[in-house]
């Protein structure tokens, strides 16, 4: 018996590509905030923040100007306006001056004002800074391909547009509320730093030659990016190179040989791939039992589902889903 589901409809009935592939892609990404600090430093002062794997994290620099150091990198200045965003889960220091020593976030004298938001108001009495620093995790099963192309740090400076950049703006307003704090303040706060944060992803994408490579190259390709797109809409579509072809518009042949050098995969390894993110993802995100997570991917038997997720992740699935809700309680 086939592990995957043939009683599916049409695929070409599921699944009709229309538009941008990559502009999809980016429509659907959705930003999970499990932590944002709002901090005033007056120096001297230094703080640590530790690492989170797959964990994006954020910096706006709201007032004055500091010190940012990324892992093990050389720390680089940043100043009133700017936007950081760190890609790969690694520690991140902030200080009043590149040698000033740094203390653990831990030990510094926080406020917790609801689950997701905290204040911190730390240092020696000097010249003032103020940064707002959030910890978020991209909701789609593509995050783990994007994030993989993202370079480690994107530095954003909305000041060198003109004056009436919408992003200039909503952080102006960042600022503003992060300044007083005002009833509600730390739920405007975190969504608009939400939309902030796919905004740089979205400039990037859109700017940096390394964004035209691999994944996002294969995306952008009119004819391989409708069958991406098709993938990801209908996953659980019996797929096969030939179907895939035809949304294509091109021969078989001619479809596989440009699929796999575009992605980096034949194509029914990329769905395969593409099924267990999106499995991963409900694992994570939701609390449907495991069979129906089966089931609503494609796959008839779970037996083969955890050993195609195994072989992608390198462990079942009930252990992904044990260690989320556990590193999640640790954040």
């Amino acid at each position: 018996m086939s592990q995957i589901n043939p009683h599916i409809p049409d695929p070409h009935a599921m699944a009709q590509p229309i538009g941008d592939p990559l502009g999809e892609i980016l429509h659907l990404l959705k930003l999970t905030g499990t932590f944002y600090c709002q901090s005033r430093m007056s120096a001297p002062w230094g703080v640590s923040i530790p690492g989170f794997p797959e964990i994006l994290s954020f910096a706006v620099i709201t007032h004055g100007r500091c010190f940012m150091r990324v892992g093990e990198d050389v720390p680089f200045e940043v100043e009133k306006g700017d936007l950081v965003l760190m890609t790969n889960g690694a520690p991140v220091g902030f200080s009043s001056s590149k040698d000033t020593p740094l203390l653990k976030l831990e030990e510094l004298p926080i406020r917790k004002v609801t689950e997701l938001y905290e204040t911190l108001e730390h240092g020696g009495g000097g010249a003032e800074t103020g940064i707002m620093y959030g910890l978020v995790r991209i909701d789609h099963a593509a995050s783990g391909m994007l994030m993989a192309l993202l370079p480690d740090v994107l530095k954003i400076d909305p000041w060198e547009e003109d004056a009436g950049s919408w992003l200039q703006a909503t952080l102006q307003f960042i600022a503003r509320e992060a300044r007083e704090l005002r009833p509600g303040g730390e739920t405007v706060i975190t969504r608009l730093a939400d939309v902030v944060v796919i905004e740089a992803i979205r400039r990037w994408l859109n700017s940096a030659p390394d964004a035209n490579r691999g994944w996002l190259k294969a995306a952008r390709d009119q004819q391989i990016g409708r069958t991406i797109v098709s993938i990801h809409r209908a996953p659980a579509a019996n797929w096969t190179v030939e179907s895939l072809a035809q949304v294509a518009g091109m021969s078989r042949s001619a479809f596989s040989a440009r699929f796999t050098e575009l992605v980096g995969v034949p194509a029914i390894q990329y769905l395969a791939t593409w099924r267990m993110h999106l499995a991963r993802e409900r694992l994570i995100a939701t609390d449907q039992p495991i069979s129906q997570i089966v089931a609503e991917i494609g796959y008839l038997s779970e037996p083969s589902f955890n050993k195609a997720f195994k072989r992608v992740f390198n462990m079942p699935p009930g252990k992904v889903r044990k260690l989320q809700h556990q590193s999640q309680g640790a954040v």
